[in-house]
């Protein structure tokens, strides 16, 4: 499924792929890799509530914005809420990133190699093969009780509303 209109890069528009989701439906599982290459998906997080924030690469300055916020709030959400950011970053360069910002409170996820992520959740760009910036939050039932793609992709999302609907899971 192909979708135009929804992101763009500034002014030039982009296609995702992958379904629409929208808040009431069931997070779709997915399969993506740690920074040591094991597998991870959406029953390793079960019972918590969810963050999964998708970013078009960690090594470009929203995107490390982005994280450091979401890593700084999870650090003071506790143990009942899970931040993961998802990109197409190798594994590697994850790692390599989270050691130098000081990245411990989020869990970094690479979705390089099937981009199952990105077409399960309706954010892989197809001209770029990189993830739209994106935001979904799911109750401890794997639920989505918001979804905010970002218009423009060098844009930061609206920390307010995900705190917010984590908040309201909680």
């Amino acid at each position: 499924m192909e979708r135009s209109g929804v992101v763009s890069r500034g002014v030039n528009p982009l296609t995702l792929l992958g379904p629409a989701l929208a808040p009431g439906d069931r997070a779709p599982g997915f399969s993506a890799l740690a920074n040591d290459l094991s597998p991870k998906g959406l029953s390793d997080f079960s019972g918590k509530v969810l963050v999964l924030a998708s970013v078009p690469s960690l090594d470009t300055p929203v995107c490390e914005i982005e994280t450091k916020r979401f890593n700084k709030e999870a650090a003071a959400l506790g143990p009942d809420v899970a931040i993961v950011t998802v990109s197409m970053d190798l594994p590697f360069a994850q790692k390599r990133f989270c050691a130098a910002e000081g990245i411990g409170a989020v869990t970094t996820l690479s979705d390089h190699r099937d981009a199952d992520f990105g077409m399960k959740y309706g954010v892989l760009i197809k001209e770029l093969r990189l993830l739209a910036r994106a935001v979904f939050v799911a109750d401890r039932k794997g639920v989505l009780t918001h979804v905010e793609i970002v218009p423009d992709i060098s844009k930061e999302p609206d920390y307010d509303k995900v705190l917010a609907a984590v908040s309201a899971a909680l």
